[in-house]
């Protein structure tokens, strides 16, 4: 499917079909992802599912606009649902994955009553406090800078050196070097206005709002990434319908690190909260 306006900007979407009558599974990418971080899954998710896979504003084949404001979540929200309404597609499940975690998030707690389901991976409600968010926001104001001022190599490396990413050392040496390829064809300008605009920082924080998403929601978070399982710990003390599962032997990206079990649990969550062919 090619590039689509949507609410003034261009976003490029991915559309693949799946059995007549299936489920419809919307994919948000982290950052510096794209649509091309599914493409390992298409297959198997398109077994039981109509996927789509949008690159977030920035990212990818989408607008890079000058605004950081355009990239703020209640844009991201508008953006999403104006996709999937362009799609005819009324009701889905939605998969987030770090950043595209924190942007389902949003999307369940604005329109829930269009979810049959919320998968995050690896994601959070934001920052509680005031001075997490200033600390962040400076944080990231340093990193979008990086961006613009050296150019999207040396941002590249600096971001692969983050403690995060220590647990993907022992990936295949291919599947590091296409990641990397995917990272460097990243737009600076996009990623420096995402961090600006979408960062953890600048989003509001949804602790409080968290118990009252109803949707089925499914938790996934790599043991290896023990901030982030806390995270998912804390989450799910606080939704009503919501599943942890804590992947052994992966870190922040469960679906790169262990595919093949990441896909099993999307698939049986999927199949439990949907009617399917």
């Amino acid at each position: 499917m090619p590039r689509q306006l949507v609410n003034g900007i261009y976003l490029n979407i991915g559309h693949h079909a799946g059995p007549s009558g299936s489920p419809a599974l919307l994919l948000l990418h982290g950052f510096t992802g794209s649509t091309a971080t599914w493409t390992p899954h298409v297959d198997v998710l398109t077994s039981i599912c109509t996927v789509v896979a949008i690159d977030a504003l920035g990212h990818g084949q989408s607008d890079a606009p000058a605004d950081p404001q355009r990239y703020a979540m209640r844009h991201v929200v508008a953006d999403t649902l104006a996709v999937m309404d362009r799609l005819a597609i009324e009701r889905f499940v939605v998969l987030g994955y770090s950043m595209g975690g924190r942007m389902a998030l949003h999307v369940a707690i604005a329109a829930g009553e269009r979810l049959d389901g919320l998968i995050l991976e690896s994601a959070s409600p934001g920052l509680r406090s005031e001075a997490e968010r200033r600390a962040r926001i400076a944080a990231d104001a340093e990193l979008a800078a990086l961006a613009e001022r050296e150019g999207i190599a040396a941002f590249v490396a600096r971001w692969e050196a983050a403690p995060l990413w220590a647990s993907q050392a022992t990936l295949p040496a291919h599947t590091r070097d296409t990641l990397r390829e995917q990272r460097l064809q990243a737009n600076p300008l996009g990623l420096a206005n995402s961090l600006r605009g979408a960062g953890a920082g600048a989003q509001e924080a949804l602790h409080d709002t968290l118990k009252t998403v109803t949707t089925p929601t499914l938790l996934i978070a790599g043991a290896r990434d023990a901030k982030f399982c806390a995270i998912a710990r804390d989450m799910h003390a606080e939704m009503p319908q919501a599943t942890l599962e804590i992947v052994e032997d992966a870190g922040h990206a469960a679906h790169l690190e262990a595919p093949e079990l990441f896909n099993w649990l999307v698939t049986n969550f999927i199949r439990r909260h949907t009617w399917h062919p």
